[in-house]
């Protein structure tokens, strides 16, 4: 009996230890898009006589974007709700649907960073696009790993059911996925909305 308290106790222990871990690592992320926002902020008035955000962005393609990244954090949580009642099909789905509501996203930033390049406003245009650039794209690279690591979850899941450590890394990925759309809304607000403005 003492051999398995033991047991569930150094579980718990270790549970704890990687969930610090992960916010830690959040936290630093936090650091890193906080600094990105601050160098934007700088640069966002140097276009260099070239266009600004008011001639460049399209407010209703990127309200669609933000409704697709914020549906996905719906979604994510229906996921892990099933998640956590062991009910692999719905859990397998509602990842599903957040993965191909993920790819959508990073499709149409994208589809928006070629057009923008196409039309001779790449990063090195102007401080404002390279700062544009730099901020939009390091969320758009977070997405990207996020959906490689749903994928892998899927795949985990399907081959595997549910496992403790499954739901640590679920819910863990649960957590990415909710920061990057909140890191979302702060960059739909000060670089597009306030760029239309």
């Amino acid at each position: 009996m003492s051999a398995v308290l033991d047991q569930a106790s150094e579980r718990a222990a270790t549970d704890s230890k990687t969930l610090f871990g992960f916010w830690a690592y959040i936290m630093t992320d936090c650091l890193l898009f906080a600094s990105l926002f601050a160098t934007f902020a700088v640069l966002h008035n140097n276009t260099y006589g070239g266009p600004s955000g008011r001639e460049l962005f399209h407010p209703s393609y990127v309200l669609t974007e933000t409704l697709i990244l914020l549906t996905s954090s719906f979604t994510c949580g229906l996921a892990m709700l099933a998640a956590r009642q062991k009910a692999q099909k719905q859990t397998l789905l509602w990842l599903a649907v957040t993965f191909l509501l993920g790819a959508a996203f990073v499709t149409m930033e994208l589809s928006e960073f070629h057009q923008l390049v196409a039309d001779g406003n790449s990063w090195r245009r102007s401080g404002f696009l390279s700062g544009f650039f730099t901020l939009v794209s390091t969320h758009g690279l977070h997405i990207s790993v996020g959906l490689l690591w749903m994928l892998a979850m899927i795949i985990k899941v399907w081959l595997q059911g549910f496992g403790r450590n499954t739901l640590r890394r679920l819910t863990m990925l649960s957590m990415f996925w909710h920061f990057l759309d909140i890191v979302w809304i702060f960059i739909f607000t000060v670089v597009y909305m306030l760029g239309v403005a």
